[in-house]
């Protein structure tokens, strides 16, 4: 008895395609098992889900940089005698012909051998990539990864996304295809960027949209990182409607972060932390202390900041990596937490996000981490979800926590929680074993909420008043490709999506219907 299943080709060509194999039964079932059959030329570890990361820009490859210092520190924590197992496949390859999963790969060491990781750096300045590749993570990445230029783009949104998407269209492709072929089972996208500059903003979504031209059934979960009302770009209103737009329409999930939400737990724990009282020193493991990381030299007033979101990254990228008696699906991300395409905004919280080196201060209850997750003081953007409503809700835990817990807490929690009505069960929950390097568990929690609104709103007032006076647009008019329309589309999408969030919203205090009842003859 014959079975279809399709297995990947790698051409040498470069081409991304499928071939059809009829296979036996049993030797289905030995490739399900891991035991791959050898006539198709595999290599001889079970297929893995693998997740490959695009960072973007100058923040994206900050951040990008962290979580795979982060990550690396983790894996050796677990993998103590620094084994190449599928957990460390997941995000890394293994370019020794010679060993393959199962085979040693020396990460515990203080050395990086024969890894890389499944990434592509892109920026159109040479500074951050160029600490990169000097640092101790430079043996993480080759020419192949790597595509920069020196002029960069002027915090311009047009430039980034016209002139430098024109001209490394088909480098970025190749590149990104690449990548792809070293994948046993490409599950997911990861692109990091900022919505502020040029590079970040303009290049960042373009890569996007090249991602769903090339790979369109990949999930592409995309975080992005939002200026304060405060940055000194004055252009970057333009640049973050104007990549919004982009979001909106590409992307399976966006993560929003706010600069000033990171700065205000920065600043919040650094007052903690210099306050004088006993047990306020926090420890070298949080989720803000950053240490040297994965460049040289002391550290940068942003490397907190980029600690929290690359922790963000770690615990959503946890499940893939790790095993868990609840593992998530990254599919199952968009799968369950957007109900409407365009409403795929996800609002990230962390707990614990610092550790106080106190032994005279108890470990924080569990149930306190669940609670801390739905306090406005977690969340990645400056918003109070408990006040607004709920289309879902995502809880990642690592640690040792049981489902029991879980459950227990879910019930605590959801009369305070305000969902929309067709949806009072909208709650995905996830359980990793392995919890975060000095931590005894953490949660991070994903919530489509309207909430999100607020920050979209801020970013329009702050757009209005630069396009009122068209200040500044003539530098973005004179870039080929861009056209005054693509202000008005964008801020429209904008309104659009700040118009369909308020129109939930406003149904949050409505009566919930009462369930049509089946009537059953007799």
């Amino acid at each position: 008895m014959l079975a279809k299943v399709v297995l990947p080709r790698w051409l040498m060509s470069g081409a991304y395609q499928w071939e059809y194999h009829y296979l036996k039964l049993e030797e289905l079932a030995n490739v399900y098992m891991g035991q791959l059959v050898s006539q198709f030329s595999m290599t001889d570890y079970p297929l893995s889900f693998h997740g490959l990361c695009s960072a973007v820009g100058q923040c994206g490859n900050q951040v990008g940089c962290r979580f795979w210092d982060l990550a690396l520190r983790e894996h050796s924590h677990v993998n103590k005698k620094g084994i190449y197992d599928e957990a460390l496949s997941s995000f890394f390859r293994n370019v020794d012909s010679r060993r393959s999963v199962g085979g040693s790969c020396d990460i515990t060491g203080g050395r990086i051998q024969s890894l890389k990781a499944r990434a592509v750096l892109v920026d159109m300045e040479e500074g951050v990539v160029n600490e990169i590749l000097q640092g101790p993570l430079r043996e993480l990445f080759d020419s192949t990864q790597l595509i920069t230029d020196v002029s960069g783009s002027g915090n311009n949104w047009a430039v980034g996304h016209w002139t430098y998407g024109s001209a490394y269209r088909e480098q970025i492709v190749d590149q990104l295809r690449r990548a792809a072929e070293h994948c046993d089972c490409l599950q997911c996208f990861f692109l990091i960027h900022s919505m502020g500059g040029g590079t970040g903003s303009g290049l960042g979504t373009c890569v996007l949209k090249l991602l769903e031209e090339e790979f369109p059934e990949v999930c592409r979960i995309v975080t992005s990182v939002y200026p304060s009302a405060e940055d000194d770009v004055v252009t970057s209103p333009y640049n973050s409607v104007l990549a919004m737009r982009e979001l909106t329409e590409h992307a399976d999930c966006v993560l929003p972060v706010e600069n000033q939400s990171l700065v205000d737990i920065v600043n919040k724990i650094k007052h903690m932390s210099h306050s004088g009282k006993p047990g306020s020193v926090i420890k070298k493991d949080s989720a803000i202390i950053s240490g040297q990381g994965g460049v040289s030299g002391a550290e940068k007033p942003f490397d907190a900041m980029n600690n929290i979101v690359a922790n963000l990254l770690l615990n959503i990228t946890s499940s893939a990596r790790f095993e868990g008696s609840l593992n998530m699906d990254l599919n199952e991300i968009a799968m369950n937490l957007v109900p409407f395409p365009r409403l795929h905004y996800l609002v990230p919280s962390l707990t614990p996000l610092y550790t106080l080196a106190d032994v005279n201060i108890p470990t924080r209850r569990l149930d306190q981490m669940f609670t801390d997750a739905f306090s406005k003081d977690h969340q990645l953007i400056r918003a109070d979800p408990k006040h607004s409503l709920y289309l879902a809700c995502a809880l990642m835990v690592r640690g040792n926590v049981q489902v029991s817990d879980l459950r227990r807490n879910i019930e605590r929690l959801k009369p305070m929680l305000p969902f929309v009505s067709w949806n009072q069960e909208g709650w995905k929950t996830g359980l990793c074993s392995v919890p975060p390097v000095g931590h005894s568990h953490s949660l991070l929690a994903l919530a489509n909420n309207t909430c999100v609104k607020s920050t979209f709103m801020e970013l329009r007032d702050r757009f209005t008043k630069l396009y009122r006076k068209k200040a500044h647009m003539h530098h973005y008019l004179h870039v080929d490709g861009m056209e005054q329309g693509c202000f008005t589309e964008a801020i429209s999408s904008l309104s659009s999506l700040i118009e369909e969030y308020s129109q939930l919203d406003a149904t949050k205090d409505r009566p919930m219907p009462d369930a049509a009842r089946l009537n059953i003859a007799t």
